[in-house]
């Protein structure tokens, strides 16, 4: 029995050292070895139309309203980037591709290539500098810095832009080039206008909407939206195929119910918390404004075929959310605006200030409402003062 003990007691040392043994050479070999390069990258931006009667989406000059971006953030035309061929205010397009923005988390600093292209469209802002911009935008090579102490470009003004930078990403630093200075941001950041099909089509007839979804895939999370004079109504739609008639929405809820559902929406999209908090606060004031939108989120092939993203080396995560807005004219706005350009031909000056001034309210959402009130217009003169408005190469009104 004595034996047998002491068998036992030598038997489980011995375990306990080739154990150790083992453990030991495991840490030692993972030590030796250089850690694997993990880098994951999430993106989200907005394309914003304007549906017409018949549901297609308008033509309308989406920059020719006041530019709502930093002074440092290079664009197409009089700004710091590229300046030739015409106006950027002077694009007509159907639709405006706002604000995608690309963060990246890497486990360790790292240089990488990234490269969007836009086959149907125009890139007409971005930041950091980019290597080539046109139908699609290269910045080249990048430093990605994962806890940089980094400061960041400002211009004293407390605009929307800035609430992207409200996350946990890590900085990215154009790779300098002899007699240039290194840009640095929180993310890849560009914007641009295009003409393509979207999978979603809208149309208002009396008070009820008509939707179409053209696709071959489910829109996962659709939100029909009104704000009337301040009181705010919505529904949700989920898991949209085919076609739909939705009444409009009873005005009984209040907006921050609405941000509740759509940040829900946002997260289940692949999003991380604090990237869907910037990019609703970021689009806040212009998302729950005045009017009837839908937004909707497009289904992950659309974007990655309306929107080529190639980027070495190639991720391990890779999240892309692209919600649709769609603008809807209501009659209520037609009228409105109908009674302010008669306005425009009264003999008192101040009235006609006034009037502008309501139609400027529109921004660049005046256009595609003067042009539909054109085609349904039988008055002559009535008309003749539209299509004049129209004409003007810049929303002003004298």
């Amino acid at each position: 029995m004595r034996n047998t003990t002491r068998f036992a007691l030598v038997f489980c040392a011995v375990l306990v050292i080739v154990a150790g043994i083992i453990i030991n050479l495991r840490h030692t070999s993972t030590a030796s070895s250089p850690r694997e390069n993990r880098l994951i990258v999430h993106e989200w931006g907005t394309f914003t139309s304007i549906a017409g009667k018949n549901g297609i989406a308008l033509e309308w000059r989406p920059l020719s309203d006041s530019s709502d971006l930093p002074k440092f953030v290079h664009t197409a035309q009089g700004g710091r980037g590229l300046r030739h061929g015409p106006s950027k205010n002077d694009y007509t397009t159907q639709i405006r591709m706002e604000t995608p923005v690309i963060f990246f988390y890497p486990n360790e600093e790292m240089t990488i290539t990234a490269e969007v292209n836009f086959p149907q469209g125009k890139i007409t802002e971005w930041y950091p500098q980019a290597r080539s911009v046109n139908a699609g935008i290269n910045w080249g090579k990048l430093a990605v810095v994962p806890g940089a102490a980094a400061t960041y470009p400002a211009d004293n003004s407390n605009n929307h832009y800035y609430a992207a930078r409200e996350t946990d990403s890590a900085a990215v630093q154009v790779c300098g080039t002899s007699g240039r200075p290194i840009e640095q941001e929180k993310f890849l950041f560009y914007r641009g206008v295009g003409s393509f099909d979207l999978p979603l089509s809208v149309k208002l007839a009396d008070s009820r909407l008509n939707l179409h979804n053209s696709g071959k895939e489910e829109i996962a999370r659709l939100i029909i939206f009104e704000n009337r004079n301040g009181r705010i109504g919505y529904h949700v739609i989920d898991n949209f195929s085919g076609d739909t008639v939705s009444e409009r929405p009873q005005l009984d809820k209040g907006v921050e119910a609405v941000i509740r559902d759509l940040r829900q929406a946002l997260v289940a999209s692949g999003l991380y918390d604090k990237e869907a908090d910037a990019m609703i606060k970021t689009w806040r004031n212009s998302w729950f404004e005045e009017g009837v939108r839908v937004f909707y989120f497009l289904p992950r092939t659309i974007t990655d075929a309306t929107l080529p993203l190639k980027i070495d080396p190639q991720p391990a995560e890779l999240v892309r959310v692209l919600v649709g807005r769609i603008e809807v004219i209501t009659p209520e706005m037609e009228a409105t605006v109908k009674k302010q350009v008669l306005l425009l031909n009264d003999p008192s000056p101040g009235v006609r200030a006034g009037a502008a001034t309501a139609i400027q309210k529109l921004g660049r959402f005046y256009e595609p409402i003067l042009k539909q009130m054109a085609e349904d217009e039988k008055d002559e003169t009535a008309r003749a003062r539209i299509q004049s408005l129209l004409k003007a190469p810049s929303p002003t009104f004298e």
